[in-house]
């Protein structure tokens, strides 16, 4: 047994702010947990009280609060636990049948990335039949006969009418890697992982960069994490490049190559292999800034840096394995963090309500504890666990997400008040709850092995006096044992023993070299300036911007300006982007880019002609217009293939995405590779998206659905200017 003394002195230099093993104080108010003998909870709090059965699964530690919480998380999921879901865009809002998991308790659908998450971060684990439902839920094949056929995993309704603006849908063979024991579902795996990566590889990857284009996973209410004037004109997201979802196309990759070899196709597993290998070194060459010591957020579509975060792409960067060694260690010891947690986005947008912005999403804690606990950081292993326990404890559920400084359901902000949505037992927050307990605490590995990382400081909290803890499962029981003398930052597995059912391990304390947390970082990002102005004299091109800025040309940071500056007319006519940056060197989001020059305009009927007047690489796009849907939703984001032939050239194809737009504007644009003097002939053929697949005839929230397939737009002249951007 621990001294008193002893337990005392953990406590002290855990800092754990008064907590004791039933309550949980803070800002003033407190939750409380009382055990009843049955195993039954009540906890009372801010919220109220709530009453929580006894529960199949138990934690039996020192604390009625981390075991009450664990019963809590149970009781969350079985409400989630449904035999059929609805959404007012689908169906008319009528009930679908699907013995599968709802999304909260004001979502009750299926999407395919909060499943996929949720089912990754541990629930294939507890309910294996109703995850597989789900998944096969966001699993469709095609209905228009006039495109390839095959089966795809489903990008939910999204951004600028869905993919390939949001490119994130490669998500669900994270989930679905965990649930290949039936063979049935195992084989529909394969094919639409076959399918959905050659998709996305024709439609979505850029070969110049070596990165999949699209929108931050999860991420997906654009005014609060891109530019502002994204608001109304998305193509700059469907250009640019996200960490998340490049290493989310990194996992379905290995993914591809392991099963490949499983199904006998060498050259195929061969070829996913050295496909992972190259993106992995491009999202390491691209989106590390040594500067910072962190993977930024996402670029521009040139590759422009954009001084911005995210912790869903960090934490997946590490648990993917594509950021390794000190990269890993120090991209999340860098990303801040405040009292109550760590913020989803870094740094906060001043002028937006509280939602990704100022927020605490506890999946996405999970998923930093994940990290955490690969690189061996007991801080923020213990700074994790605390703010998923703090946050379920003081509102009574297992919530979608909470205001950073107070952990608050609700800040009244006027406009800028939030969280704008808050759901309680929001599913993926349920299953953080559950994994931080059966992988954060007691180790269990999605491949059965025990390894607990345990931080001192939790022993206070969780040991009390004891010996022992423990945690019993629907086949197993885990007993996790202290050492006799306490020594060490970060208790590990020492002896692990098996018998008649339990696994008893005898806990090791080791000494880890650690990083306090970064609790000095600004809050907000400094405001971004107005769009540069470009004009021509015999000097080269001259910039302007209002005030000190930081200039940026074609992808590249000129560097620091005042009023005006020169580009040298001797390259091609550049774009150009600024920022301003705050006294600690952080900058703001980026201004509008503007390309000098104007654009060769082709217009006509299709097919047109062109020639080329000087060797080398030329952006091509169109003025379009597309009113299907509105900004934020839909399925009808048109996509097209333009077909570029020149002379007896093989001919370049590159696709075309025009977003729901406010009228007229550009879509997004390819780079094609000329010869002076060629003539070229430009050709437009259909191309594919989320409208084309059958489970969306279902959709009746817009078009492209019930009403069939749409794939088009109004399209104008085709624009092409010659570009600095190499190979």
């Amino acid at each position: 047994m621990l001294s008193v003394v002893m337990m005392a002195a953990l406590a002290a230099a855990a800092g754990t702010d008064t907590w004791t093993e039933q309550t949980i104080p803070w800002r003033g108010e407190q939750a409380r947990m009382t055990a009843q003998a049955d195993g039954r909870f009540t906890l009372q709090g801010p919220f109220g009280q709530r009453d929580i059965a006894a529960q199949r699964m138990r934690s039996d530690t020192a604390s009625p609060m981390f075991d009450g919480l664990f019963a809590m998380a149970q009781d969350d999921l079985a409400q989630d636990s449904v035999s059929a879901i609805r959404d007012g865009a689908f169906d008319d809002g009528k009930p679908m049948p699907c013995t599968c998991f709802e999304t909260g308790a004001k979502w009750p659908y299926v999407w395919t990335r909060d499943l996929s998450y949720s089912i990754d971060l541990g629930l294939w684990k507890f309910d294996p039949l109703r995850a597989r439902n789900g998944l096969k839920f966001k699993l469709s094949d095609v209905r228009d006969p006039v495109q390839p056929q095959g089966l795809y995993a489903m990008q939910d309704t999204g951004s600028g009418g869905s993919w390939p603006i949001s490119t994130d849908r490669v998500v669900w063979f994270l989930a679905a890697q965990h649930l290949l024991e039936n063979q049935a579902f195992a084989d529909d795996v394969y094919r639409a992982l076959n399918d959905t990566l050659a998709q996305d590889r024709l439609y979505t990857f850029d070969p110049d960069l070596g990165l999949y284009r699209g929108e931050t996973s999860f991420l997906d209410w654009r005014e609060q994490t891109y530019p502002a004037w994204t608001a109304n004109n998305v193509v700059f997201i469907a250009q640019s490049f996200a960490l998340s979802t490049n290493v989310l196309h990194y996992q379905a990759l290995q993914l591809a190559a392991r099963l490949a070899g499983q199904h006998g196709d060498s050259a195929r597993a061969m070829g996913y292999a050295e496909q992972a290998a190259e993106l992995k070194a491009a999202i390491n060459a691209r989106f590390w800034r040594e500067d910072r010591g962190m993977y930024m957020s996402y670029i521009g579509g040139d590759g422009t840096a954009y001084d911005t975060y995210d912790l869903l792409g960090t934490a997946l960067a590490i648990t993917s394995g594509v950021a390794e060694g000190d990269r890993a260690r120090s991209a999340l010891a860098r990303y801040p963090t405040w009292p109550a947690g760590s913020p989803v986005i870094w740094p906060e947008r001043a002028d937006q309500p509280i939602y990704h912005n100022r927020a605490i999403w506890p999946f996405v804690s999970a998923y930093a504890l994940r990290a955490a606990r690969l690189v061996n950081d007991p801080e923020r292993i213990a700074h994790e666990l605390r703010s998923i326990m703090r946050g379920a404890a003081l509102s009574g559920s297992n919530m979608e997400n909470y205001e950073l400084a107070t952990q608050s359901v609700h800040v009244d902000e006027g406009k800028l008040s939030g969280p704008v949505v808050d759901s309680p037992r929001q599913l993926w927050s349920v299953a953080a709850y559950l994994d931080m307990v059966s992988e954060g605490v007691f180790g269990l590995n999605e491949d059965g092995r025990i390894e607990p990382k345990l931080p001192l400081s939790l022993v206070p909290l969780l040991f009390g006096d004891r010996t022992s803890i423990s945690l019993e499962l629907s086949e197993r029981r885990i007993t996790l044992r202290l050492p006799r003398r306490l020594s060490g930052n970060l208790l590990v597995a020492g002896k692990i023993t098996q018998r008649k059912g339990e696994t008893v391990v005898a806990l090791k304390g080791i000494d880890v070299a650690t990083t306090p947390l970064r609790t000095d970082a600004p809050l907000y990002a400094p405001p971004m300036p107005d769009a540069p102005t470009l004009s021509a004299d015999n000097r080269g091109w001259r910039v302007h911007v209002d005030g000190k800025t930081v200039l940026y040309a074609d992808g590249q940071r000129v560097g620091n300006i005042d009023d005006s500056t020169y580009i040298a007319q001797g390259g091609k006519p550049p774009c150009v982007s600024a920022t301003t940056q705050d006294r600690q060197g952080l900058e703001s989001m980026h201004s509008p880019m503007v390309c000098a020059g104007e654009p060769e305009t082709l217009d006509g009927t299709w097919p047109r002609a062109w020639t080329a007047p000087g060797t080398g690489r030329y952006r091509v796009a169109l003025r379009y217009a597309n009113n299907h849907g509105p900004i934020p939703t839909g399925v009808t984001a048109a996509v097209k293939m333009l077909v570029m032939t020149c002379g007896s050239d093989p001919a370049q194809r590159v696709p075309i995405v025009m977003p729901h737009s406010i009228g007229d504007q550009l879509s997004t644009y390819g780079v094609v590779t000329v010869k002076a003097g060629v003539q070229c002939r430009f050709a437009l053929e259909p191309g594919f998206n989320m409208s084309a697949l059958s489970h969306n005839a279902h959709y009746t929230g817009g078009k492209g659905g019930a009403d069939g397939v749409v794939n088009d737009a109004r399209v104008g002249d085709l624009l092409i200017a010659p570009t600095a951007k190499k190979p």
